[in-house]
């Protein structure tokens, strides 16, 4: 099977769809560039259709990469016959490509193998013939050196016939697919561990059993979790009888001597070879679909993270917050500069009250401060509070901002080559006053699984969780683009095309000869070239530059048409931005090419209506309930305002003020059935819920969402 045809069978898109992007693709083009401007190529494909393409075609190239390894090994070890070399290269997924090979695997010490060596393969084929009636008579031949006795031999034969059980690639598919169907996860509580301090938390799955297939991701991840901290004892089962039964239809075809050897050796083959392996291969696939589930929670959340809300280019005192210590404040100017740090004591134990609200007064005038961001973590209410008392001469907005992977940052070689000559608390106030400005550009500096809007992160498959981590923040990247003059190595880097050398170049060049004033001067970076252009390019802004085209989606490849569209028009383009009346005077027909079709040239007009204009919206005031302080100060009934600052497959999790965190679980979101969570409520979204139950004890707050 070639590669096209491998995609089409995992997919609903067309072949020449398919066969252009696999062409983009290996032309070491992007997705977001791909999907933006190669429309025409691509029959439209959006982000999410060209990543399954990426996916499907990696995984053809997995399994053909493990075809050519097993040819090779089976054609070096002279086992290659034709009929299994065409069986292997027909292979459809790896699981099938494994099973053909498992009977030519290089022996191990097993049982079977003894047998062998003890040259008892002969009887194994007499007894599976089902033709001898004196089983034992035949057997007594093969007494002698090891073998003192006809049960040895017999019990030896019988090694070998289970192994031939075990490789029969049907019956392995018949018991999977019982497994996939009837299987149940089963949990046992160690005793021994019940008291140990952390076993509490995981105390409702100390004798839990559940539909393998059934059970929620969260959960799995959950009970395999409290396994591996030696919590509790997994076991997966079927119907032992039903599944022996269905082995015996399949081999015995006799009543005699023969059919009760392979009887046993079917139990043998069943209990000490098929079921631990092919129960274990069920709980890995019911795992990387858990991991898959988790792994698109978090990728999701962190899409609506990173395209959260920006209060844009003004000035901000930032706070974090803390008692004893006291709290760290620095102010940055509109581009997130560092202008100035102090740290103030207004709480306990120092109580500098009246000394903190001047110093905060002071700071706000002479920085001209527009905003302040208060980070969330300790003491934020009371720092809030206190900053809510203060009467500043000009209008200034309180931000409550979450602290998430702020201290991974400050300690990170990002935020030391940033600020060389600052320690770790004044770094972390920088990072919360930045998430207010531009929360994308701050947060691509922070490994995402340290900004906690995943499920279960730390317990799915690492690399598959960071790959599609990595998309995601490429996509919201792209989708607003960047301005090339003030952009971080970390943001740039994940700027089509460019990368984090590329990124690292970009910056020092304008460091040391000024800033871009051209989409052409990007061209100018060290090791920057052609390809790297025509992918980066048109999402890379230039503001206030001369050729107003730089400061918009609108490709360098395609500036000749927008003249052309100009000219034809009898305006320059400078006027043709903006001006819908005009823009829509326009004949798309009359510029189509061979090359650029009507969506390129639709993207291009809905682009010059509205140049740069940055997809996400503007940040906005929020104040929780001042009545609450703590989880004591809550009783049911309250509606309270709240945020959702995380989503999972079984609710979300919303912040009403206090340390802890509510659950809305997903039968509390509605009245009707949920399908998604994400169909209700999404990531920072403001709401009022409803106080349900308080475990002040667990410290766990029931909630539901109020309509």
């Amino acid at each position: 099977m070639s590669l096209i045809s491998y995609i089409i069978s995992h997919s609903q898109l067309s072949e020449q769809s398919i066969k252009n992007t696999v062409d983009l693709l290996n032309e070491d083009c992007t997705i977001p560039f791909i999907s933006r401007y190669r429309k025409e190529r691509t029959g439209n494909l959006d982000e999410v259709e060209i990543g399954d393409i990426v996916k499907y075609k990696e995984q053809f190239e997995a399994l053909d990469k493990r075809k050519k390894a097993i040819l090779k090994a089976l054609d070096e070890q002279e086992l290659l016959r034709p009929e299994l070399q065409l069986k292997i290269k027909a292979a459809l997924d790896i699981t099938t490509l494994e099973d053909l090979y498992l009977p030519f695997k290089k022996s191990r010490k097993t049982k079977a193998e003894k047998a062998r060596q003890n040259g008892l393969e002969p009887l194994a084929k007499i007894i599976m013939g089902q033709n001898a009636n004196d089983v034992e008579s035949i057997a007594f031949k093969y007494v002698k050196g090891e073998l003192v006795s006809v049960n040895n031999a017999l019990e030896g034969a019988r090694h070998i016939i289970s192994e031939w059980i075990n490789e029969r690639t049907d019956i392995r598919n018949s018991m999977r697919k019982q497994l996939e169907r009837f299987a149940i996860i089963s949990t046992k509580v160690v005793k021994s561990k019940i008291e140990v301090e952390n076993a509490q938390k995981f105390r409702d799955y100390f004798d839990w059993e559940e539909s393998l297939s059934r059970i929620p991701s969260h959960r799995l991840l959950a009970i395999l979790r409290a396994e591996a901290e030696g919590f509790i004892k997994i076991k997966i089962s079927i119907d032992d009888e039903k599944a022996l039964s269905k082995i015996e239809d399949r081999i015995i075809r006799s009543n005699n001597d023969c059919a009760e050897q392979i009887e046993i050796a079917i139990e043998d083959a069943y209990k000490r070879l098929l079921l631990p392996s092919l129960s274990n291969e069920a709980l890995q696939i019911a795992k990387e679909k858990a991991d898959a589930a988790a792994i698109s929670v978090f990728a999701k959340n962190l899409k609506q993270l990173l395209l959260g809300s920006p209060l844009g280019e003004k000035r901000v005192l930032a706070i974090d917050p803390g008692f004893r210590t006291g709290c760290k404040v620095v102010c940055l100017d509109a581009q997130g500069q560092l202008k100035y740090n102090e740290t103030i004591y207004p709480h306990p134990p120092k109580n500098d009250i009246s000394g903190s609200i001047k110093k905060i007064s002071s700071l706000a005038e002479a920085y001209k401060i527009e905003a302040i961001a208060i980070g969330n973590g300790t003491a934020s209410r009371e720092t809030e509070a206190l900053i809510r008392k203060i009467h500043f001469k000009n209008d200034i907005q309180v931000f409550v901002v979450s602290e998430a992977g702020a201290s991974i940052y400050s300690a990170s070689k990002i935020a030391r080559d940033e600020f060389p000559d600052y320690d770790v608390t004044v770094r972390g106030s920088v990072s919360i006053g930045r998430r207010l400005q531009d929360p994308l550009a701050e947060l691509v500096k922070i490994d995402a699984k340290s900004i906690g809007v995943g499920q279960y992160q730390h317990d799915v498959d690492q690399v598959k969780l960071n790959k599609e981590l990595d998309v995601v923040v490429e996509s919201c990247v792209n989708a607003v683009g960047v301005n090339v003059n003030t952009a971080s190595a970390s943001l740039l880097s994940y700027v089509s095309g460019i990368g984090s050398k590329l990124a690292e170049n970009m910056v020092k060049y304008r460091d040391e000869n000024g800033a871009f004033i051209s989409r052409n001067d990007i061209k100018k970076v060290p090791r920057l070239g052609g390809k790297a252009f025509e992918q980066g390019a048109a999402f890379l802004r230039i503001r206030a530059a001369k050729n107003p085209l730089d400061n918009s989606a609108v490709h360098p490849e395609s500036y000749g048409l927008v003249k052309l569209m100009a000219k034809d028009l009898g305006k320059s383009v400078q006027e043709l931005i903006g001006n819908a009346t005009e823009l829509q005077k326009i004949d798309l027909k009359k510029y189509c090419t061979d090359i650029v079709g009507l969506p390129t040239l639709q993207d291009i007009v809905k682009e010059l209506e509205k140049p740069g204009l940055d997809i996400r919206e503007q940040a906005k005031v929020f104040t929780f309930n001042q009545n609450i302080k703590t989880i004591s100060d809550l009783q049911e009934g309250q509606l309270l305002p709240g945020i959702v600052n995380n989503i999972t497959n079984f609710g979300c999790f919303v912040d009403i003020g206090i340390k802890e965190s509510g659950l809305i679980h997903v039968s509390n979101l509605s009245d009707s059935f949920v399908k998604d969570v994400n169909d209700y409520v999404s990531l920072h979204q403001q709401i009022i819920v409803k106080v349900l139950e308080v475990d002040i004890s667990r410290k766990r707050i029931q909630l539901k969402l109020h309509p």
